[in-house]
């Protein structure tokens, strides 16, 4: 059959890593970015199991290890500042030697390094109409320009347009909020942190810093428990004014953290929430990613899912040969089991970040300042994130 002609929406960790599988299997790959450019910075990351053995088939697993965070330890300390308890990086984070930690924008930077000169990139743009007929889907882009395409695939992230153009403009019916939200940006390096992380816990709600080895600066995280916020997605000023209030009288650093959200570049806010879909596809437009099986940052298993999934849907479809039902079919059938159990570790981790009442907290200071005096407190903390690895190794990918 000719090459097909392939528009991915979205040149995040999903959309890219689907393009260089899919140009490796013989497609044609677009990619339409509404940013001007590869997205830099950003929070770090993990890619652990069958993502780490995605990036190895992409040859790129040395390439991404020379730019791990290389964090060393990790602490939670009182309102104080005092470290309550401390530990090695691996463990703070519930990473086994072999996974590695990078900040997302040097991830996709590298992916898309090495798509360059192969896959066809559309920056500042995006997908304004899709319409489909029997054998193609006619795509109408913000810019005015019209293409067709023989397959869409939306990796726009949680708030998908693709998902909205060809399922359904209520988002509700998809994103389920699992009752907090998040924040995340770059702050000044005040406390003088060398590749370490401080955890601060406060009733309902948990706020973070830590210096990875690729970066000067400093990034700071909040999660808070909430009920739903009203707020437009590109109003920054409400969402800023909305996280100030959430923390409001809170000790340790938090303050000093907050004061540099307003002129942060990389400023994120949104809810917790997870996707769930019936169905990842309909006719000639398939979900990938965020926009399909969102699993929370709280999972911890989002990269590792944009990865994975990636390499699946590009091999069923080039194992479909032509045949993009069957391939899509078979890309359901391969992934969403292994998304079922990565969804599940959100619920369950969130609920270990943040803790509800004073008592929680207090309850939970006085066991880790026990667990901080046991020889064996970095092989208890192990054991304790042992889900993450066998969610993360819950799938045998096939050699496509």
């Amino acid at each position: 059959m000719p090459s097909a002609r392939v528009l991915i929406s979205g040149a995040g960790i999903a959309g890219t890593t689907v393009a260089y599988w899919l140009h490796r299997h013989g497609f044609e790959p677009t990619v339409v970015e509404r940013a001007a450019e590869i997205r830099n910075g950003g929070y770090k990351v993990d890619i652990r199991g069958a993502a780490l053995d995605v990036v190895t088939r992409m040859g790129l697993r040395e390439t991404i290890g020379a730019h791990r965070t290389d964090v060393r330890t990790g602490s939670i300390v009182d309102a104080a500042g005092k470290r309550v308890a401390a530990m090695d990086g691996d463990t703070f984070g519930g990473r086994q030697a072999q996974d590695a930690e990078l900040l997302r924008g040097d991830l996709n930077r590298i992916l898309h390094e090495s798509t360059k000169g192969e896959v066809e990139y559309l920056f500042d743009d995006s997908i304004a109409a899709l319409d489909e007929s029997a054998d193609h889907v006619t795509v109408t882009f913000a810019s005015g320009l019209v293409r067709e395409y023989d397959l869409v695939i939306g990796a726009d992230g949680l708030h998908s347009v693709t998902r909205a153009l060809a399922f359904d403009r209520d988002e509700s019916r998809f994103i389920h909020d699992l009752g907090y939200y998040i924040a995340i940006f770059g702050v000044p390096n005040h406390l003088g942190l060398d590749r370490e992380e401080l955890t601060y816990v406060g009733p309902g709600r948990t706020a973070l810093t830590y210096s990875t080895a690729q970066e000067t600066g400093a990034k700071a995280m909040f999660l808070f428990a909430s009920e739903p916020l009203e707020y437009d997605r590109r109003d920054r000023a409400r969402q800023q004014e909305l996280l100030a209030a959430a923390y409001a009288g809170e000790g340790w650093e938090v303050p000093r953290l907050l004061e540099s959200m307003g002129s942060a570049p990389d400023f994120y806010f949104d809810s917790l929430s997870q996707v769930r879909m019936d169905r990842w596809s309909t006719g000639r437009v398939v979900l990938l990613g965020d926009a399909a099986y969102c699993a929370s940052p709280a999972s911890g298993q989002g990269t590792s899912l944009a990865l994975t999934g990636g390499y699946v849907l590009a091999g069923e479809l080039a194992a479909a040969g032509g045949d993009f039902a069957a391939g899509l079919a078979g890309y359901e059938r391969e992934l969403r089991p292994f998304v079922a159990v990565n969804q599940k570790l959100g619920p369950a981790n969130v609920k270990r970040m943040v803790l509800r009442s004073a008592g929680q907290v207090r309850m939970s200071m006085a066991m880790l300042r026990l667990l901080n005096r046991l020889p064996g407190k970095n092989r208890l903390m192990a054991k304790a994130v042992e889900p993450i690895h066998k969610a993360a190794t819950a799938i045998v990918l096939k050699d496509y």
